[in-house]
């Protein structure tokens, strides 16, 4: 297996990973401003529209950088009627349809449809109705464009990793980095070979 294709789908898995990881952080931090948007209220009668907005800023931001993570991991609902019995190169075959013929046309009619929408929003800056808001709308609206993106790139993992038969997400980057260790160590063993040919 080519090192070159195996780094590239394991940098993708890679980047995936991380932005999983890291907006997993935002349901914690959601859960603390909530928690204070009560107690603020309740205890000392005092309400704040830009930390209600922020919830809301953290559960978005939440679900749309954390699709792509969420599907690396097969974490996602199925409606698995007949798929669980069917053989895994059935299953792997469906998978490579149903992201080449749905997934990929949705998420690039989701871009296409969307830009413009996004686009405006960043050209005039657009902030929060409310009165005390946040003044960040335009990048609540850009995750429109961002949840397509991240699937894009999950998508080319996922068909790439199908096509050429390569082991799953998690144990990839254990066979790149044995592949990357032994291939200067075969260049050394072969340039040495060709320099003792020379001298005889």
């Amino acid at each position: 297996m080519p090192l070159s294709l195996l780094s590239f789908v394991s940098g993708l898995n890679t980047f995936t990973g991380f932005i999983g990881k890291t907006c997993r952080w935002f349901s914690l931090a959601m859960v603390i401003v909530t928690c204070l948007v009560v107690v603020l209220r309740y205890v000392f009668d005092y309400s704040s529209i830009a930390m209600q907005e922020t919830v809301m800023y953290l559960h978005a931001s939440l679900f749309m950088f954390g699709a792509a993570y969420t599907w690396q991991q097969q974490g996602h609902v199925r409606v698995d009627v007949f798929y669980h019995k069917w053989p895994a190169a059935l299953q792997q075959r469906i998978d490579l349809l149903g992201t080449l013929f749905l997934l990929l046309p949705t998420c690039l009619f989701l871009i296409y449809i969307s830009w413009d929408y996004v686009y405006l929003a960043w050209a005039n800056g657009e902030k929060s109705h409310e009165a005390g808001g946040l003044p960040f709308v335009y990048l609540l609206k850009t995750l429109i464009v961002v949840l397509p993106i991240l699937l894009i790139v999950q998508a080319l993992s996922n068909v790439l990793t199908t096509v050429f038969k390569l082991p799953p997400a998690d144990k990839l980057d254990n066979q790149a980095t044995q592949q990357a260790s032994s291939h200067p160590a075969s260049e050394s063993h072969e340039s040495t070979t060709k320099q003792m040919g020379g001298s005889l």
